[in-house]
């Protein structure tokens, strides 16, 4: 996040003769459609496994780009190694899962979920080529023939990813949770040691991208812009939060509510008996709630609502009168299913209106000034404070990328973003009135960008 991000020749990085060996070896033929055949299976040197990105149409060296332990890019190969190491053990121990590596409630994220496997599907390669782009049993083959286009792939079972409301629902089934087995981190598991979660669908996939937005790119898959993947994937995360905690199997854990879904500092704070201590709670004017309430997490409706309102501002002033009776709801009722429905589905709704909408410079400016500026006031709590960081670093390169602003003047305002990173690095010393002051001086020197 140190910089606005540009593709990089990924490394080749202590390759074995065991990795040249096998990503040398040919395709062999593929199984029935969905089927997952493993990465090696896409490794051949005339397919992804070459050790420089040469290929003509692709890179061709995306395997390498995957394995990378140096970046970013490199994560979800580590996936599964990760539940080896001693935090995941002891996160295990401590829910009596036994060993994290085979545990059912780790593998959903941390390996590939897949029903049918081919020969050379590993788990220890954790989050794979397939995971995303999906089980390539129907498409392995066809999709390196001459003639071969996108849409028969995408025919033939693989994921459209460049469709921002494809790519948000894959990446949300770990990123924040689904109602299959293994995705969703209960609030027991964060207890017990597991990582918050917290997602934002453009910053994460520049930061595990594997692939050049060229011509070619534009011809077979055409573009969206990052302001589109940002917009669609709040919208989404909005979504796919409230239907979960909806269903009725993901609202409860034992007596007290799923608290994986409520803002994590509005119940970890410190508590003092001095009469003279100050308050640490605020009251967010974007909630109706009592003092003492526990609030939902609200940091992407937040996003979703600032963006609304310059894309879609009818339908934005129903998600924040949706909002604002879910909230109530919570506060009154221990059944806020109706609610957390229409939320749902208004968030559903302005998903659809972002995917088709297409944002103007004007717009694009005026989507980051509602983050940094007419937003401000409600960031009271530390995880709408994370996300708006990672919302006015995803807004300004995307300014960029689209060639509305000068890379040299958007990256003056680096030291300015990196500041408000710092803000939200540490949860226990969030400070929220010093951070909407840093956040609005910010947006006053993007106004000077326009």
């Amino acid at each position: 996040m140190a910089g606005f991000r540009q593709g990089q020749c990924a490394r080749a990085f202590g390759l074995t003769l065991l990795f040249a060996t096998l990503f040398a070896a040919p395709v062999a033929a593929a199984s029935a459609p969905g089927t997952h055949e493993g990465v090696a299976s896409c490794g051949g040197s005339t397919c992804h496994g070459r050790l420089a990105p040469t290929g003509k149409t692709v890179r061709q060296n995306e395997l390498i780009t995957w394995q990378d332990t140096t970046s970013a890019a490199g994560t979800h190969s580590q996936a599964w190694q990760v539940l080896t190491r001693s935090r995941a053990q002891a996160i295990a121990q401590r829910l009596g899962l036994g060993r994290a590596e085979n545990a059912k409630d780790c593998l959903g994220c941390h390996s590939e979920p897949a029903a049918a496997r081919g020969s050379k599907f590993q788990i220890s390669d954790g989050v794979g080529c397939e995971a995303c782009h999906g089980g390539a049993g129907g498409w392995l083959v066809s999709h390196y023939a001459v003639n071969a286009t996108h849409a028969d792939n995408v025919k033939n079972g693989m994921t459209a990813m460049e469709d921002p409301r494809a790519r948000a629902n894959v990446c949300l089934d770990c990123h924040f949770g689904s109602a299959r087995a293994g995705q969703f981190v209960t609030h027991k598991m964060m207890a017990a040691g597991h990582p918050r979660v917290s997602f934002e669908l453009d910053l994460y996939s520049a930061l595990q991208r594997h692939y050049d937005f060229d011509a070619d790119y534009v011809k077979r898959k055409s573009l969206a812009s990052g302001i589109k993947f940002w917009a669609v994937g709040q919208a989404l995360a909005v979504e796919r939060q409230l239907s979960l905690y909806g269903d009725g199997v993901h609202t409860n854990e034992g007596a007290f509510p799923q608290f994986y879904f409520f803002d994590c500092q509005s119940c970890h704070r410190r508590i003092s008996d001095d009469p003279n201590a100050a308050l640490t709670a605020e009251a967010n004017p974007g909630r109706p709630l009592p003092p003492g309430t526990p609030p939902f997490n609200d940091e992407n409706m937040i996003m979703l609502s600032a963006v609304a309102h310059v894309a879609a501002p009818g339908e934005g002033a129903s998600f924040d009168a949706a909002a604002k009776a879910f909230h109530t709801a919570m506060a009154q009722s221990h059944d806020a299913s109706a609610a957390a429905a229409q939320l749902a589905g208004a968030a559903r709704s302005l998903a659809n209106a972002m995917a088709n909408h297409a944002f103007s410079r004007a717009e694009s400016f005026a989507a980051l000034d509602a983050v940094l500026s007419g937003a401000a006031s409600r960031y009271t709590d530390y995880q709408g404070g994370a996300q708006a960081v990672m919302a006015a670093d995803t807004l300004l390169n995307s300014l960029v990328a689209q060639g509305h602003v000068n890379r040299a003047s958007a990256e003056s305002l680096r030291p300015q973003i990196n500041q408000l990173y710092a803000e939200v690095r540490d949860t226990s010393a969030w400070h929220p009135a010093e951070f909407r002051d840093a956040i609005r001086q910010l947006a006053g020197a993007v106004e000077r960008l326009k």
